[in-house]
């Protein structure tokens, strides 16, 4: 799945397109590296986001295509 579609599906980010402008904007790491919108996400990949000052670290539980809003919690685990 890609990262921004990941990100959106799990509640991470609420918009894709707010992903997708910080994925460009290199305030997203898939695995310590910068990471592209369209890269692939599986499951045990580490995603870490930077929110102005503050930095949210997830580890990839599951990778589904849809989940509804009280299981989207169930996809990552914080780090």
């Amino acid at each position: 799945m890609r990262l921004d579609k990941y990100l959106k599906v799990s509640r991470l980010i609420k918009r894709r397109t707010v992903a997708n402008e910080a994925c460009d904007a290199g305030r997203v790491f898939l695995n310590g590296k910068a990471a592209r919108a369209s890269a692939d996400v599986k499951e045990g990949d580490i995603i870490e986001i930077q929110f102005g000052g503050r930095t949210v670290k997830a580890e990839v539980l599951a990778v589904k295509e849809t989940v509804r809003k009280e299981e989207a919690e169930s996809m990552f685990r914080y780090l």
